[in-house]
């Protein structure tokens, strides 16, 4: 056998795999979404999402305003 007869026969057999695989997936997929509607359509319930307590932030404390600034203030001052 030369090397094209071998590639045709390669693109042949290449072919009809992949054809049947479509097919196959193709029934398979069919008789999956009539089953579902068959055997009973109920939709799973969803959990309720509770809403995240995030902490409540009152902005930083004079205190520690009042530091940073005296801080800063002896910084330049040397």
């Amino acid at each position: 056998m030369d090397i094209g007869a071998l590639l045709l026969e390669a693109a042949s057999l290449m072919l009809t795999g992949m054809v049947g695989v479509f097919a196959f997936l193709s029934i398979l997929i069919f008789a999956v979404s009539k089953l579902s509607l068959v055997a009973g359509g109920d939709e799973p319930t969803k959990p309720q999402r509770q809403p995240a307590k995030r902490p409540v932030s009152n902005g930083v404390p004079n205190a520690h305003i009042a530091a940073i600034s005296a801080a800063v203030a002896q910084y330049r001052t040397k």
